[in-house]
């Protein structure tokens, strides 16, 4: 019989640490209360949230490193087509 390796059981929900620049607030949220958007270029890939502090609607760039964090923690993702 082949052995085989446990898998990881999820204890709860991701959540991702974020900071408001409006209210320098700190907190976490969970993937439903972000957004990621894929551009053609690093000017046009962004996520974004509002502030559970003061309600801003924020939004900041993502690296390649970020895409992937939000991705594969379940963030919904929109990938922004541009027209020729």
């Amino acid at each position: 019989m082949p052995a085989m390796s446990p898998v990881p059981a999820r204890v709860g929900p991701v959540l991702f640490k974020a900071a408001c620049p409006e209210c320098r607030g700190r907190f976490e949220l969970s993937a439903g209360a972000l957004r990621l958007a894929i551009g053609g270029s690093r000017r046009t890939t962004f996520y974004s949230f509002t502030c559970p502090e003061c309600g801003s609607a924020v939004r900041k760039p993502a690296g390649e490193r970020i895409v992937e964090l939000l991705t594969g923690g379940g963030v919904r993702t929109l990938r922004l087509h541009s027209t020729v």
